[in-house]
């Protein structure tokens, strides 16, 4: 049997989903959204899961599209249609985003190498982005004739501004993950050899917080980049009305009280 192209690792309530096809750099074929997505949707639906680890084997996170990918390498043969590279996005990339964008629990990205493309965009999908010092993330999509997509054109305006998101997307430099860090593009960049223990101590200590709360939390800045102030203040007392109810704000209040740390269970 060949091995899976997702590799799935539990720590506690941590679980890691690792991007299998390191000598492609990990880039993306249909096989792998399928088992990717799986996966995804797995984790979700597991009570147990607190917090998602989303990495890549080998030297690179991911490198984008598989160009071999018979889903998108153009035919050569005169006369022959061209690829719809819109049914790719509809089909593989947009319920990828989806569905990481939607997570009940946080989500993780641990870049340990080249995240480019389609890669990149993915790893700006989760919620806290840690990186090795080594690595770096490139819009590509311009090299080949093509705009950012995985959510690209959403995320990266909101992440560093229109002014740098156009910079970036249009030369398709490489980005080194100090920069990315620096202007606002990732969370936090640490060294190779702590990658691995960083992650998993994020990821801890995120499974260890409200995971409805977190989630919430998402939710709301997502929404609030396009309310005015009187649309997000009634967003935010829909969101208190629902939360003050459930049972870990009472273990908040409960613990802090008792100065013992809490034990949330909600999700």
């Amino acid at each position: 049997m060949s091995e899976p192209l997702v590799l799935v690792g539990n720590a506690g309530a941590v679980r890691t989903l690792s991007l299998n096809r390191p000598a492609a750099l990990n880039s993306f074929t249909s096989e792998l959204h399928a088992e990717l997505l799986a996966a995804l949707e797995a984790a979700a639906a597991d009570a147990e899961v607190r917090c998602v680890v989303l990495t890549g084997a080998g030297r690179a996170f991911c490198a984008g599209q598989d160009l071999a990918d018979p889903m998108v390498a153009p035919d050569t043969t005169p006369g022959a249609a061209p690829k719809d590279l819109g049914h790719v996005i509809e089909k593989l990339y947009g319920p990828l985003v989806q569905r990481i964008r939607s997570m009940p629990v946080p989500v993780v990205a641990a870049v340990n190498g080249v995240a480019a493309g389609a890669g990149a965009n993915l790893a700006l999908c989760c919620d806290l982005v840690l990186a090795a010092r080594s690595a770096s993330f490139i819009q590509a999509f311009t090299k080949i004739g093509l705009v950012p997509d995985t959510g690209g054109t959403w995320l990266l305006p909101r992440l560093v501004g229109p002014a740098r998101a156009l910079g970036i997307a249009m030369l398709g430099d490489k980005l080194p993950a100090e920069e990315a860090a620096r202007i606002g593009l990732i969370w936090q960049v640490v060294d190779d050899a702590a990658l691995a223990d960083a992650a998993a101590a994020l990821a801890g200590r995120l499974a260890a917080m409200p995971s409805r709360a977190l989630v919430a939390t998402r939710a709301a800045m997502n929404a609030a980049q396009t309310m005015d102030l009187d649309t997000a203040l009634a967003e935010e007392a829909r969101l208190q009305r629902e939360l003050g109810a459930a049972n870990d704000y009472r273990e908040g209040v409960e613990a802090f009280r008792a100065k013992r740390a809490p034990v949330f269970k909600d999700r």
